[in-house]
């Protein structure tokens, strides 16, 4: 019988939107804190802060990369290196996340180039923060290395 698993994020945040920061904080691994800000957001992230897009963004490549391996071991074809980035886009004249790339590039012996793709793509769907994230585009683009 399945077993629910709860991890958790928290925030603080201090102030108006524009002028205010705030923190989140890594609940669960206490791995730690981390500052934010609305410039780090609306455009560009300076160094020590981070967004929500970047937090989206690391959980969908990590989810993206455990379901494909997986999915390449239960195909008999494990991987030897995945390596995913998620470039989450942030439009605040569309109305916030516009769009998130899934790249790419992961070591597999054995492979052929159409499977790799059916597979990458299978695992794009079926990962449970990709479906978490249904309500926005998320493209892939993967390839061999």
């Amino acid at each position: 019988m399945p077993r629910p698993v709860t991890n958790t994020g928290s925030a603080v945040w201090n102030g108006d939107l524009k002028s205010g920061n705030g923190t989140t904080t890594l609940e669960t691994s206490q791995l730690g804190s981390f500052p934010t800000n609305w410039k780090a957001r609306s455009e560009e992230s300076e160094r020590g802060t981070t967004s929500p897009e970047e937090l989206i963004g690391a959980a969908l490549a990590t989810c993206f990369s455990m379901q494909f391996s997986n999915m390449l071991a239960e195909n008999g074809t494990p991987p030897t290196t995945i390596e995913t980035t998620a470039n989450v886009t942030f439009n605040i004249g569309e109305g916030g996340i516009t769009g998130i790339e899934l790249v790419n590039s992961s070591t597999i012996d054995g492979i052929e180039d159409g499977d790799f793709q059916r597979i990458a793509g299978e695992a794009k769907d079926g990962c449970p923060v990709s479906k978490a994230l249904s309500g926005v585009e998320i493209t892939l683009n993967a390839e061999l290395a």
